[in-house]
């Protein structure tokens, strides 16, 4: 089973600003909650060279047809040239939970 919920990921290397894209995201209305996990490791090739980097993952939950104007947000307001954007499906899940997520997902 597949429901209408997703969890959109973006990564950012500032604490503050991980926080600011969570938060701003919710009061925007474009996702019901978003979690910023604790700081990890980034090891990636960018423009011909292997960096590291501290960064932290932003994960937003909200409804699959939100997701235009969640990504379109984040492009928006994220600072990275190219900010990771990925797109997980949620197959299942408690029925109350997946309605708030929907329901909140609407500002």
């Amino acid at each position: 089973m597949t429901t209408g919920i997703v969890i959109a990921q973006t990564t950012v290397d500032d604490a503050e600003r991980a926080q600011s894209l969570a938060r701003g995201a919710v009061e925007e209305g474009l996702a019901a909650c978003a979690h910023v996990d604790a700081p990890l490791t980034a090891v990636y090739r960018w423009k011909g060279s292997v960096e590291t980097a501290t960064e932290w993952r932003v994960s937003y939950k909200t409804a699959r047809d939100r997701l235009p104007a969640l990504a379109e947000w984040v492009a928006r307001t994220h600072p990275y040239e190219v900010p990771e954007w990925i797109v997980l499906p949620v197959v299942d899940g408690s029925a109350a939970y997946l309605e708030w997520v929907e329901r909140e997902s609407r500002g």
